[in-house]
């Protein structure tokens, strides 16, 4: 039986979801992914960041509660066209009370209609996995139950994957490989946010009490992405979590971000010579995406709280052009990520 898929757009004449702006839902007939489509409009700006671990505050091990709330404080201020989230939205998925403490955290989202894409993380997967995916889906119905699925905005095309399953092979590898074989022609950046990471300069070995490697699933998506980044018509940017910092690397044209500084606990990491953003700091944060007709800009935004009030600094902004503008300004793929401070 072909399952009933949903589409959404901006469509006053057909029945709306509540409390998710104005997400209306179209039915189609279809075996493939939910795709979710906005009226976004270019220029636009979205958000994105991981590892918020929304749990009990008194559980001050696994996140800092006054940092996870003062940022989505700032979140619900910059009022973006979306939220994407990484992964590990609560600290365990299976566990009603962490997601009653995400409902009461994240209301302001809600009130503001700003939709939420999110990506799953192992923490969202803890304990049963049908519970924990029973109350992960009971907040994002607009997923229809889908694991991974595409989101179109403006001038983009984001692919959300679930990293606990592999990424090239099985029903997943098999739509991702379709969905990166058909790129509409007025896309120019593909975004992937998943979990866990295919670069990383923190490692299992733990060195300054955490962090995790790549793993080998992760690595093999990337020399994908690579390869097909010589000869694609967009250009690859990749979202992950899992590592409790920031880190920014540029391998073949393709730009790879970790950004798990969402309230999770921290910890610094050995910084790789591959990693253009050098830093010994923990890094609360999150990155604000300015998405244009012909580039983008992101923005890590970080956070400190002095005498209980938040320091907010933008330590690391990366412009990347459109491939179509970089080969107009004679930039070399692999040149096209420009850092400023």
């Amino acid at each position: 039986m072909r399952q009933r898929v949903p589409m959404w757009r901006l469509n006053l004449s057909r029945g709306c979801l509540t409390g998710v702006a104005l997400l209306c839902v179209a039915y189609s007939l279809s075996s493939q992914p939910v795709e979710l489509r906005g009226d976004t409009k270019v220029p636009f700006q979205f958000v994105t960041y991981g590892d918020t671990r929304f749990t009990n505050s008194a559980n001050t091990e696994a996140a800092n509660p006054m940092m996870r709330r003062a940022l989505v404080q700032a979140i619900a201020e910059v009022h973006p066209a979306f939220i994407s989230i990484a992964g590990d939205i609560t600290y365990r998925g299976d566990q009603t009370g962490d997601w009653r403490v995400w409902d009461t955290e994240t209301a302001a989202w809600r009130q503001l209609g700003i939709p939420i894409y999110p990506a799953l993380g192992n923490h969202d997967l803890h304990g049963d996995e049908k519970v924990a995916l029973a109350n992960y889906f009971r907040r994002f119905p607009v997923l229809d139950g889908n694991r991974y699925y595409s989101v179109r905005a403006g001038n983009t095309l984001m692919l959300v994957l679930d990293s606990s399953l592999d990424e090239l092979s099985g029903p997943q590898g098999q739509w991702l490989t379709r969905k990166l074989d058909n790129i509409p022609q007025d896309v120019s950046f593909v975004f992937i946010l998943l979990h866990h990471p295919p670069y990383t300069s923190s490692s299992d070995k733990k060195r300054y009490g955490g962090g995790h490697s790549a793993r080998p699933s992760e690595e093999l998506l990337a020399k994908n992405l690579e390869k097909r980044q010589q000869h694609a018509h967009v250009r690859f940017i990749v979202f992950a979590g899992h590592v409790h910092n920031y880190e920014r690397h540029e391998h073949s044209g393709v730009t790879y971000l970790v950004t798990g500084g969402g309230g999770a606990h921290p910890y610094p990491i050995e910084r790789g010579p591959s990693d253009p953003f050098q830093s010994k700091d923990i890094n609360y944060h999150y990155l604000l995406i300015s998405v244009e007709k012909d580039k983008l800009t992101i923005s890590m935004n970080r956070i400190e709280l002095s005498g209980g009030k938040p320091m907010w600094t933008q330590p690391d902004i990366v412009t990347i052009p459109a491939i179509a503008a970089a080969a107009h300004a004679g930039v070399a793929p692999g040149r096209a990520v420009r850092r400023f401070n």
